[in-house]
Formats: C-alpha cells, structure tokens, sequence
C-alpha cells in the first residue's frame, strides 16, 4: 500500500534516463532544478547495494510561495521531490506527492486551490513525459 497523498507511475526508463527526462520538461518550464540525489551511488560509497534510486529537487518561487504564505509550515514539503526508483523486480517507477494533497494536509485554504491545482497538472502531466517511452 503505498502512503497516502504519494503518486506513482511506471516508467519505461531507467532511473537516470528517467531523472533526465523529468528535469529537462520541467527546465522548459521554466523550474528550478535544486538538487540531485543519486541514492545507490550514495549506498555505493558506503559500502552497501541498493537498487537504482533518484531523487530531483525542484520548485517554482512563483508557485510555492503562495502555498508558503498561506501556511509557512509547507515550507518543510516544499521545494517538490520526484523519486525515480527500481522495484524489486526490476520494474522502474517515478513517485511524487501530490500538491493538492500537501495542500489539504496543510490545511492551506480555498484562496490556494487554484494554484495548487495548476501545480498538480502541471507535475501530473511532466511526470507522464518523463516516464512514457
């Protein structure tokens, strides 16, 4: 069962080809990229295995900041992650949180639906880009 508010989608690439296509449509849309994290490279170096696993760090100033004005404390949800990861059948994935969800948990409002439902689109629909072959 996966956690609540957290949507997965399969992906027909590996993690960094998977990474790379999501970070290139979101840099068209003009997104900040934050951060990287390749978290086998990092299991790698400690001396443990882990399946391929990555995580993106992104966000829009122009997006999140309303949803941080109308509650600061989603500030610990934002910027957005997306998680490309490899089950362990060897099925590749990319999972996020969904913003209308941090939206409700963070009990932000009716003056921040809109914007918090354009966000969800808009990863909804990079997310399917990404992950398509």
């Amino acid at each position: 069962m996966a956690p609540e508010g957290l949507v997965t989608v399969a992906s027909n690439h590996g993690a960094t080809e998977t990474i790379d296509r999501l970070e290139a449509a979101l840099k068209s849309k003009g997104v900040t990229i934050f951060a990287r994290i390749d978290h086998a490279a990092g299991a790698k170096a400690a001396g443990m295995q882990l399946r391929p696993t990555q995580l993106l760090i992104f966000g829009n100033p122009k997006a999140g900041t309303p949803l941080m004005q109308a509650n600061q404390l989603i500030g610990i949800a934002l910027p957005l992650k997306a998680l490309a990861w490899q089950d362990a059948a060897g099925r590749m994935w990319l999972s996020y949180i969904d913003p209308e969800w941090l939206a409700a948990r963070y009990a932000l409002g009716a003056a921040t639906q809109a914007p918090a439902n354009a966000l969800a689109a808009t990863l909804t629909s990079l997310v399917k880009v990404a992950a398509a072959s």
